[in-house]
């Protein structure tokens, strides 16, 4: 793929790109907050569960 190609596909697409309404923005936006705070709170009890079974064992020897 040559760069001129790659050019006309960019110029192609850009035209094609369309500015999303209210409605669509709030709700991507709300789906990328609830995407974050999904992948948070896993690495929250990831961490959490990693403090309890490293400090029980630490206690024993």
């Amino acid at each position: 793929m040559g760069i001129q190609s790659f050019l006309s596909q960019c110029a192609r697409t850009l035209k094609l790109a369309v500015k999303p309404g209210r409605t669509e923005l709030l709700l991507s936006i709300k789906i990328s907050l609830l995407g974050i705070g999904a992948v948070g709170l896993i690495g929250f009890v990831i961490k959490l569960l990693s403090f309890a079974i490293g400090g029980a064992t630490a206690g024993s020897t």
